[in-house]
């Protein structure tokens, strides 16, 4: 079957992800995960002397902007979208209905 990985390797690990693994399912797991080292050992044959780490794959910078707070004189558009306003603030329905109506 395997030859780097254990079912029982894999059944230990499923556990601690809290994983339920069935017994019929133990196999095809183990060879894919046998697979998956087996890709990493092969990434990790690879000759990397010389090469400088990579932090990112783009050249592209995030240019972030200021985190300025702009325009805070939009009550009046934000009521004008909200589904239901009164006297000034955004109108929702009672969550808790302490009236004794619905006991």
């Amino acid at each position: 079957m395997s030859e780097r990985i254990s079912e029982d390797q894999v059944n230990h690990v499923a556990e601690l992800a809290k994983l339920k693994l069935e017994a019929d399912q133990l196999p095809y797991f183990t060879n894919q995960l046998d697979k998956i080292i087996g890709m990493f050992e092969t990434l990790s044959k690879v000759n990397t002397e010389g090469v400088e780490p990579t932090t990112s794959v783009s050249d592209q910078l995030n240019t972030m902007r200021e985190d300025i707070a702009d325009n805070w004189n939009q009550r009046e558009e934000l009521l004008d979208n909200a589904p239901d306003a009164e006297n000034g603030y955004i109108k929702v329905p009672a969550i808790i209905d302490e009236s004794g109506d619905n006991e």
